[in-house]
């Protein structure tokens, strides 16, 4: 059953989203419905998936996250790009 909602917005915001819908040949209410479909059924506890995380993000070393005070970065970086180009 559909039922009317009304919202305020910025008019430069509806009127992307006129244009947009327009060139999707879709209706604004289609976009907003469908986007409100997609948050409420992450949020369920039952439903939600678990985020996957790539091999590479694992893979990479998790410290205590500190950086030492004299780390000279342009140093590190110009070390890296003179192996990068060897």
């Amino acid at each position: 059953m559909d039922t009317k909602l009304t919202l305020k917005l910025d008019k430069k915001v509806i009127e992307k989203a006129k244009e947009y819908a327009a060139k999707q040949k879709i209706s604004v209410s289609f976009i907003v419905e469908n986007y409100l479909k997609a948050i409420t059924s992450m949020e369920k506890s039952d439903q939600k998936e678990e985020i996957k995380i790539s091999d590479f993000v694992n893979s990479i070393p998790v410290g205590n996250g500190e950086i030492p005070a004299n780390f000279d970065f342009k140093k590190d970086r110009q070390e890296y790009l003179v192996e990068k180009y060897k």
